[in-house]
């Protein structure tokens, strides 16, 4: 049985509010300067983000999953911790802030460090990443969805990010973009 409340599934309704409040935290750190690019955080807000939706909230995920649609298996949860400090190292070798930002999108989508929420999550970091350092977040336009889980499917099969950082920049607001070249 699915409750609903004014129409709208209690489960939809759980993940909105926890999206809210996750993005509020988000703000909360990059206004005060102290959001951080790490495990903590990352687990801080998922806590938020994944609350009562995923098996287990604020914490890296202590068991195998899978991935619907793709026959890629994420890595064991043995390793998540070197995954991640990996991520991490890696950023400075990277081109720009938004080829790091996308990269750990990326990362955190392919890896599944939880249970559930991973995309919601490498978004949030992503998107915490380039606001602490003065950027433009980069916003998913709802007419583009089909094409970003056709783009994803393929990313997880192969792991090559080029095609998705190449699709998740012309999501980027063509007049930020400008304005911050100007200034």
């Amino acid at each position: 049985m699915v409750l609903r409340s004014a129409g709208i599934k209690l489960s939809d309704q759980q993940i909105a509010l926890n999206q809210g409040n996750a993005w509020r935290e988000l703000f909360n750190w990059i206004e005060q300067g102290t959001f951080r690019l790490s495990k903590t955080s990352a687990c801080e807000l998922h806590a938020i983000a994944a609350k009562e939706e995923a098996l287990q909230w604020g914490a890296f995920r202590s068991g195998g999953v899978l991935i619907a649609g793709t026959d890629y298996v994420p890595p064991s949860y043995t390793v998540l911790e070197q995954y991640f400090a990996d991520m991490l190292e890696s950023l400075g070798k990277l081109g720009d802030i938004y080829d790091q930002a996308i990269h750990v999108f990326l990362t955190m989508s392919r890896v599944q460090f939880f249970y559930d929420v991973n995309k919601r999550m490498g978004r949030f970091m992503m998107n915490g990443l380039l606001l602490s350092q003065g950027y433009p977040a980069i916003n998913l336009p709802a007419k583009r969805q089909l094409e970003f889980n056709e783009k994803m499917l393929d990313f997880y099969a192969t792991g090559n990010e080029a095609a998705m950082n190449q699709f998740m920049r012309s999501c980027l607001d063509e007049r930020i973009i400008k304005i911050m070249q100007e200034n």
